[in-house]
């Protein structure tokens, strides 16, 4: 597979001036916020093209939440399927505001498949417009997973749980573009001693783990069967299944999880943590993979 290198137009952060209020006093300040901006994910196969979702995302990493929301979501199963990732760099890529020209073409991401086709997509339907707040519910949801082939996690890995309790700590650490805008979410994959391997960030929690997700489809890193998973929020369904179309054992997260992300990681074998903060933390599912002594 080819990949094409760019940078986008923007960085993924943008300077503002603020008017900071303490008490009574005031002052103009210089700061930095997270950029936020729409990222079109666009499907190729043959002659056929179709946009597949439209997500708010921070700039970075493109291709790697491309090919990660593809394989999360069941559209490819290898890496193989992929022929090209790519920048959209044709006319429609920019549109006039005014008489001003509009350049939005590393806001547009093709993925060219290798197929001829393209994929049946029914199931994306629900994702043309995503947003933190985008999930499934009921058990459906669920079931919907089993019929598509995905397995559940098999597993034996553990960690002790101090070296769990420490991983908080490590993912705030590396977090570099947080430090700087104060408004991102993360999604960190460690080893089983604790050492962190990869890092993502995003103003969209989803996006953060698809970028994770997709590193490790594009780098021929799967199945991560030996690995954690820590996120900076809170553990939704969506998280879950990402997590778990790539093998991972163990997802701990900072907050609180959802009934159904619970429900999700007990049907597939997961151990699911919640609120890993200092020296506490609860299990919610398949403690037996988590060493307390």
């Amino acid at each position: 597979m080819s990949k094409v290198s760019a940078k986008p137009r923007v960085g993924n952060k943008v300077k503002v001036r603020r008017l900071e209020v303490r008490q009574n006093q005031t002052r103009w300040v210089s700061d930095e916020l997270a950029v936020e901006e729409p990222l079109e994910l666009r499907l190729v196969a043959g002659n056929e093209r179709k946009t597949v979702a439209v997500t708010l995302r921070t700039p970075g990493n493109d291709f790697e939440l491309a090919a990660g929301f593809l394989f999360s979501e069941g559209v490819i199963q290898q890496r193989s399927e992929i022929r090209r990732i790519a920048y959209c760099v044709d006319e429609e890529a920019a549109f006039f505001r005014g008489d001003r020209r509009v350049d939005q073409r590393y806001n547009i991401v093709s993925v060219e498949l290798r197929s001829e086709v393209l994929p049946e997509l029914p199931a994306l339907e629900r994702h043309f417009f995503t947003t933190s707040a985008c999930g499934l519910c009921g058990k459906a949801s669920i079931e919907s997973l089993s019929a598509r082939g995905l397995s559940p996690v098999s597993s034996d890995s553990t960690v002790p749980a101090e070296v769990l309790r420490g991983l908080p700590e490590k993912l705030r650490k590396a977090q570099q573009l947080f430090d700087l805008t104060g408004g991102l979410h993360a999604a960190g994959l460690f080893d089983l001693e604790g050492n962190l391997i990869r890092l993502r960030e995003d103003i969209g929690r989803h996006n953060a783990m698809d970028k994770l997700v997709g590193w490790a489809l594009l780098e021929g890193k799967l199945p991560l069967a030996k690995c954690i998973v820590v996120v900076s929020g809170r553990a939704s369904f969506e998280l879950v299944q990402k997590a778990l179309t790539v093998g991972i054992p163990i997802f701990a997260s900072v907050s609180a999880p959802s009934n159904l992300a619970v429900d999700l990681a007990a049907s597939f074998g997961m151990t699911l943590t919640g609120f890993l903060r200092g020296e506490r933390f609860n299990v919610y599912a398949h403690p037996e993979r988590i060493l307390l002594v």
